[in-house]
């Protein structure tokens, strides 16, 4: 039998990038969910990287983001600009990428949940974080 998985968006996140990016995930049966959390000291410097998976329901929490559409990251196919408290819904195999802004305390933060699950964030009940730049268990 499956169990309940548990985790915050705003304690106990994995170092990706030192002063940069923070992220944590739990992934079920059909789907999984990530939060990512840039911070502005070093997250600023992270260059977009195009990818694509399943459908994907991003909640922006603090911050914005600029998603661009396409594999081509220096010519996008088109742009949606997310907000604090915007929702966003990628289709499954699209390819984007995305550049983030910061709020007044130095902050972007995203959820993300895609299904099926993001096969980068390992199996149910045994999670692993990734981001293009880095991948720590």
């Amino acid at each position: 039998m499956a169990k309940c998985q548990v985790f915050s968006f705003d304690r106990d996140l994995r170092e990706i990038i030192e002063a940069g990016l923070y992220m944590q995930a739990v992934v079920g049966e059909a789907l999984s969910v990530g939060v990512v959390n840039f911070r502005a000291t070093k997250g600023s410097d992270v260059p977009p990287k195009s990818h694509a998976h399943g459908e994907e329901a991003t909640l922006q929490l603090r911050g914005g983001c600029t998603v661009n559409l396409g594999e081509d990251v220096d010519s996008p196919d088109g742009a949606l600009e997310l907000e604090e408290g915007v929702v966003m819904v990628m289709p499954a195999d699209r390819y984007h990428s995305g550049i983030n802004r910061f709020d007044s305390e130095g902050m972007c933060l995203r959820l993300n949940v895609v299904t099926p699950p993001r096969a980068e964030y390992g199996k149910s009940g045994e999670t692993k974080v990734y981001y293009p730049t880095g991948d720590k268990s």
